[in-house]
Order: C-alpha cells, then structure tokens, then sequence
C-alpha cells in the first residue's frame, strides 16, 4: 500500500503541489493554514507592503516561538542543578 499522497496547499494565495506520507496531511493543512492566518493580519495591518514581506515577517514571528519552544525544552540547566544538589545531599548525608 502507498502511503503517500499527492495534495496541492495554498499559502499566502499560490498553490504548492506536494507528495507527502498520509499521515502527515492535516499537519501539512494547519501549517499552511496557519501561515495564512498570519499573512492575512499582515495584509490587513500594513497596506504598503506585499506579500513577499507577510511572508517574511510570519516565518519570523512562527520560527521565534520555535526559538521559544526550544529554550523551554532545553534541561540541560536543570540535570546541572540537579547533580549539584545531588552531590550537596551526599556531602549533608556523609556528615551525619
């Protein structure tokens, strides 16, 4: 069985013609759905521009909460903290 599928996603009104795994249809649709959400509050916030700079100014705005989301995921600060406490609690515990 193929799993993939030939589909055609519109962003910021040109459409793209991908072949992609099924599985990842509604993900590729919200993505492009989302971009042109953000495309439209462009346009209709800024008149002189076009759509080359909504573009440009989503892909900033999507890839700083990327940045975003990358810094909360990041716990390399807290196994730090952590294997200092550990070894604060072990000095504590061979003094009693």
């Amino acid at each position: 069985m193929d799993d993939k599928l030939s589909i055609k996603v519109n962003v910021a009104d040109r459409y793209y013609p991908l072949k992609i795994d099924r599985r990842d249809e509604e993900k590729i649709r919200r993505a492009a759905k989302m971009i042109n959400e953000k495309v439209l509050l462009y346009k209709q916030r800024y008149t002189d521009k076009d759509v080359q700079d909504f573009l440009a100014m989503a892909a900033l705005q999507f890839v700083i909460k990327i940045i975003d989301c990358d810094k909360k995921l990041d716990d390399s600060h807290i196994i730090e903290e952590l294997k200092e406490l550990n070894t604060e609690l072990e000095v504590y515990l061979k003094k009693e």
